[in-house]
């Protein structure tokens, strides 16, 4: 219990640092950055299978859902929680997210998409 505890706190935590990613001018500060998104697409990774079940629930019906919707999150969930932990493994080299939208709770009723050409963040 304990540990869930204190990983909800991190992830508070990191919640309270993203209206600070517009801000990053310094180069710290856009490690910090980096290393917060990573650190939530590891963390929040799952919550693309029940993420993809709705949207195949709105767009195909309940056994679409249950079939192709699971499937879906499932790759997702790994695209999103790999693509977090390259940010992980890189961060002091901050470049845009591979991942759009930036965090799950960002566009929970978009499909999740990957590329990004490894830019800088400005």
């Amino acid at each position: 219990m304990k540990q869930i505890i204190k990983m909800l706190m991190l992830v508070g935590a990191l919640l309270a640092m993203t209206p600070y990613t517009a801000n990053a001018s310094s180069y710290p500060a856009k490690m910090g950055v980096k290393l917060g998104n990573g650190i939530v697409n590891v963390v929040t990774g799952m919550g693309e299978i029940p993420k993809n079940i709705m949207i195949a629930n709105r767009a195909e019906g309940p056994g679409y859902a249950a079939t192709a919707g699971v499937m879906t999150g499932f790759l997702h969930m790994m695209g999103r929680t790999l693509s977090g932990a390259a940010d992980l493994a890189t961060f002091f080299i901050p470049t845009k997210p591979m991942v759009q939208p930036e965090f799950i709770w960002q566009g929970f009723k978009k499909e999740t998409t990957y590329g990004g050409n490894w830019e800088l963040l400005k």
